[in-house]
């Protein structure tokens, strides 16, 4: 885990740095904000320790260009225990704040909780983005589907009718559906074109596909993906 430390009192980063090492963490180390940026911008960090009171750029200036486009967990380790500015680090999206002089022990537990949640809401997510139908498994964030662990190539318009399939197993959707949904076009009685890929597609997610266990045809209707 890659954690970030903008603090421009090099002691206390130091001594903060000292711990974090101690619990298995990567550190990277900025003395004011744009330095920080620059480091986020380049670099895969997991959570921001923010001092508020920072040359060149300070810690709430900081938060709101990190959420812009970013989520990791932003702990704001400051001096300033006003509500006023708890209030303030709060609303611009800081997920914890710890005000200065600190047990470095309870810092450390601050991150490690902070860690977890992030991690859960993140396989969560993750998890909503996978589609699971028996051995396959349909990844919406990297287009790509997977048959026991095994990377399928499929062309795009494969992908689209799959996808609609395994988005709602068991449901039938009719030709015109299907053409319409993947190709975005009005449907005219094309069954050669759908049958085409349909083919193609059994060739890549059955193992038999004379019996097909996944990609079933309705004989005058349409087609479904089975619930296995």
């Amino acid at each position: 885990m890659n954690i970030l430390i903008a603090e421009d009192e090099q002691d206390l980063r130091e001594l903060v740095k000292l711990h974090l090492l101690k619990e298995g963490f990567k550190v990277y180390e900025a003395e004011n904000g744009l330095d920080a940026l620059n480091i986020l911008n380049k670099t895969e960090i997991n959570l921001a320790i923010l001092d508020v009171m920072m040359p060149v750029m300070d810690g709430f200036s900081l938060i709101k260009s990190i959420r812009e486009t970013s989520e990791i967990p932003v702990i704001f380790l400051t001096a300033r225990g006003e509500d006023t500015d708890k209030i303030l680090g709060l609303g611009l999206g800081a997920d914890d704040y710890v005000v200065k002089p600190f047990s470095p022990v309870e810092l450390i537990a601050r991150v490690n909780a902070q860690l977890r949640r992030y991690l859960k809401y993140s396989n969560n997510e993750k998890r909503q983005d996978n589609i699971i139908v028996g051995n396959l498994v349909l990844d919406k964030d990297s287009c790509t589907v997977c048959k026991n662990n095994i990377n399928l190539e499929l062309n795009a318009k494969e992908y689209k009718i799959l996808e609609l399939l395994m988005s709602s197993p068991g449901k039938v959707y009719t030709k015109k559906q299907l053409y319409e949904t993947v190709w975005q076009d009005t449907y005219y009685g094309d069954d050669n074109t759908i049958m085409v890929h349909i083919s193609h597609l059994r060739d890549k997610i059955e193992d038999d596909q004379k019996n097909p266990k996944y990609l079933k045809t309705i004989r005058g209707i349409g087609y479904k993906l089975e619930r296995v």
